[in-house]
């Protein structure tokens, strides 16, 4: 069995489509940034602990868990959730006609043995300039607000992107290619 420790719907899809059967199990954990710590070394142990959190429950147990998690970086700065529309708005204005990174961590964990696999993805994004009129009805629409860096790919902001350099799937939440290698390498988790 595959245990996924995310809320994401987004990472669910992929998943499924792909045929790879998961439970969710979101973890819980504190999502603190620590001062000084680089943005690669943060979104990786953002995946590891909310691994690592739901194996706990499951330790001796035959069951694999997946845990990622998704930052989008702009300079040395992480761009998170939005808070609010405010928030999500000045995000988006930020990231108009400049480019990004988007970074995902990867954690596989077997709770029967504790053996551990991760990875970091990156994909460089670049966004056209967007006006402040289509950005507010982006914000309007109230898709920023559950996604890192105020913006889905997959969704309303996909008229935004000018460029992509790297993993689509990565950018949406999930770097798919990498992880169903990892998932093929490790079981059959595939139906």
């Amino acid at each position: 069995m595959l245990i996924l420790a995310s809320a994401s719907p987004r990472r669910r899809e992929l998943l499924e489509r792909n045929g790879v059967q998961v439970c969710v199990e979101p973890a819980d954990i504190d999502e603190h940034h620590a001062d000084g710590e680089l943005p690669q070394d943060y979104v990786h142990r953002m995946a590891v602990s909310k691994c690592r959190h739901i194996v706990r429950k499951h330790r001796g147990e035959h069951v694999h868990v997946l845990g990622a998690d998704t930052i989008v970086v702009l300079g040395s700065e992480i761009l998170g959730k939005p808070q609010d529309a405010v928030m999500a708005m000045k995000m988006l204005r930020e990231l108009s006609g400049r480019e990004h990174v988007v970074m995902t961590a990867v954690c596989l964990i077997n709770a029967l043995d504790g053996a551990e696999e991760s990875f970091v993805c990156k994909t460089i994004v670049q966004f056209d300039e967007i006006s402040d009129q289509r950005l507010s009805r982006y914000v309007a629409s109230g898709e920023p607000m559950d996604k890192a860096g105020a913006y889905g790919i997959q969704g309303g902001a996909e008229g935004f992107v000018k460029r992509i350099d790297g993993s689509y799937t990565n950018v949406v939440g999930l770097p798919l290619c990498e992880t169903l290698g990892v998932l093929e390498k490790w079981g059959d988790f595939l139906k």
